[in-house]
């Protein structure tokens, strides 16, 4: 048994050594998801499933955004709707709706909501050094939202920060 022949077989790293599988070479992957025909993405990592529409469980009192919890084998996960909650466009329910369902780890506790968007779009490979921090200027979705902006395929793709997305605000009563 000649070991440098083995050697020479052991794929570099960066090397695609399965057919058909695309491996991550560098950088991060990141869903990218639909919001009133905008593109916007999250850390695949966070992504615990995405789930088709259905109507949660009320909440009384709860801010207009939080459509309510639906029960996920055993855990209660809070529904929020994006489009509300950045007031982008209508909340309409259709085929195409979904709940991307986000489990972010902080110290030593884990919080798990879902978030419900227009679309799912695709899978992104970015190199970190791709990303760009976001315009200082005010939109509708606010800066400490933004994780950064990349651009795909001719798109400007907002990357929203999983861990701000997580807080919920105060219920503030509209006079």
């Amino acid at each position: 048994m000649n070991i440098q022949a083995m050697a020479q077989d052991i794929p570099v790293e960066g090397e695609h050594t399965m057919e058909g599988v695309d491996f991550i070479t560098s950088g991060d992957q990141y869903l990218t998801f639909l919001l009133a025909q905008e593109q916007y993405a999250v850390d695949i990592l966070c992504v615990e499933e995405i789930r088709s529409w259905e109507q949660p469980t009320k909440i009384p009192n709860a801010p207009s955004y939080i459509k309510g919890v639906i029960n996920m084998r055993g855990i209660i996960v809070p529904i929020v709707d994006l489009r509300l909650k950045f007031s982008i466009g209508e909340a309409s329910y259709l085929d195409t709706t979904v709940v991307i369902v986000l489990t972010y780890q902080s110290d030593n506790n884990s919080r798990t909501i879902g978030f419900v968007v227009d679309a799912v779009s695709d899978v992104l490979n970015v190199d970190n050094a791709d990303i760009k921090p976001a315009p200082a200027f005010g939109g509708c979705v606010g800066p400490q939202y933004i994780e950064g902006l990349i651009n795909s395929e001719n798109k400007v793709v907002t990357i929203l920060n999983v861990a701000h997305l997580q807080k919920v605000e105060p219920h503030r009563l509209h006079s």
